[in-house]
């Protein structure tokens, strides 16, 4: 018995040295396979993605739509009542800040059209008046064939309607790529909305069937703290970032700063994003403002920075850092590692996945710690 073991100890190792030399060696192909299953379940991924959100708003409907009636009218259009509110809030907050955000926007930017020839036009006459150009500058820009130059000119974007022409059909295959990943996407989300509890049986009974039950309660547990991180971790983002837009919008109707609906609803928008979500919806309001009045950019880049200090040092730690259990630091260096690796969804997923391993942690050394004291009472007793 025990030369049986040992043989396929060694086979075992054998296996898995070669699995992973043909990894490494064929490591080009492998990705690209993997690449193109993952290409082929974008909409999977981005439904799942859309449903977790979703999902928060559902369970909340859920919970107060007529709580406890047991009439069957109530209990069979919960789920559908429910589903439909969560979709109906969604659209209408994205709704609201558009319609907040984009008209402001386009008159900012129309407004900034407007004034660059002007300024363009103020620093040419500048350049002039302090001779900032040579003569000699001055002497080769008028000797110039100007006819014989706009002549190459057109036959250069002549020549070139061809690649513009392949760059525009690459952009709008783009664009429709991305628009069916998420229209598919929001079809699999009402899907797995719909049939989450059946899902989850399913789910339950393979993991019964092929995991040992050694690992089961482990991994069982593992996916509860994720879920409770990331749930606390999403509400407690979207509540963080209403009350600083909120807060944002007031004190600049106080100040009489100009677009404080659109830079309040930005700043709160952005503040989704943590820690840097807030300082990049400022950067966006100050030079929107700077266009106005650079006095009202200045007055409002120092109203930023109070408000700033008051959501990291108040809001911030009260209602995201205490909701979710991780110390500032750590949400600092999460915000970091995961924007670097990841970008902006790294920062998004990097602050719960870190929570998540917090209180894994966490958990285990008061447990070992639990255990030594036990052992020392014993110890002490005998």
């Amino acid at each position: 018995m025990l030369k049986k073991l040992e043989w396929k100890t060694v086979f075992k190792i054998a296996v898995g040295v070669i699995a992973v030399y043909l990894a490494v060696h064929y490591w080009p192909n492998i990705s690209g396979v993997i690449g193109t299953v993952l290409s082929a379940a974008t909409p999977v991924i981005v439904g799942a993605i859309i449903a977790y959100p979703l999902d928060i708003l559902m369970s909340f409907y859920e919970r107060h739509y007529f709580p406890k009636s047991a009439k069957p009218i109530v209990v069979k259009s919960r789920k559908a009542v429910s589903l439909i509110g969560a979709v109906i809030t969604i659209l209408g907050i994205i709704s609201l800040v558009i319609g907040l955000i984009a008209p402001q926007l386009v008159t900012c930017i129309q407004m900034l059209v407007n004034e660059i020839p002007g300024a363009m036009e103020f620093v040419i006459g500048k350049l002039k008046e302090n001779e900032f150009i040579s003569k000699n500058l001055l002497n080769s820009l008028t000797s110039i064939d100007w006819k014989d130059r706009i002549s190459d000119i057109m036959q250069t974007v002549t020549s070139g309607i061809g690649d513009v022409a392949g760059v525009a059909v690459s952009a709008v295959t783009s664009v429709f790529s991305v628009v069916s990943n998420i229209v598919l996407g929001v079809i699999f989300a009402l899907y797995i909305l719909i049939d989450k509890k059946r899902l989850g049986r399913q789910f339950k009974k393979v993991s019964m069937k092929y995991v040992p039950a050694r690992f089961l309660g482990k991994i069982a547990h593992i996916i509860d703290v994720l879920d409770d991180c990331f749930h606390r971790f999403i509400v407690g983002q979207c509540t963080e970032a209403v009350i600083l837009g909120v807060l944002c919008i007031i004190g600049m109707f106080i100040l009489r700063i100009p677009y404080a609906l659109m830079i309040g609803t930005l700043m709160g928008f952005t503040a989704l994003i943590p820690i840097v979500g807030g300082l990049i919806g400022a950067g966006v309001g100050a030079f929107l403002i700077l266009m106005e009045s650079p006095v009202k950019a200045l007055i409002f880049i120092i109203f930023v920075i109070i408000l700033q200090q008051l959501e990291g040092n108040l809001i911030y730690p009260k209602v995201v850092g205490t909701s979710i259990g991780l110390p500032g630091i750590w949400v600092l260096a999460a915000v970091t590692v995961g924007g670097g690796v990841f970008g902006i969804f790294g920062m998004l997923i990097g602050v719960p996945i870190v929570a998540t391993v917090y209180r894994l942690v966490r958990e285990d050394v008061t447990n070992s710690k639990e255990v030594l004291v036990t052992d020392e009472i014993n110890l002490s007793e005998e």
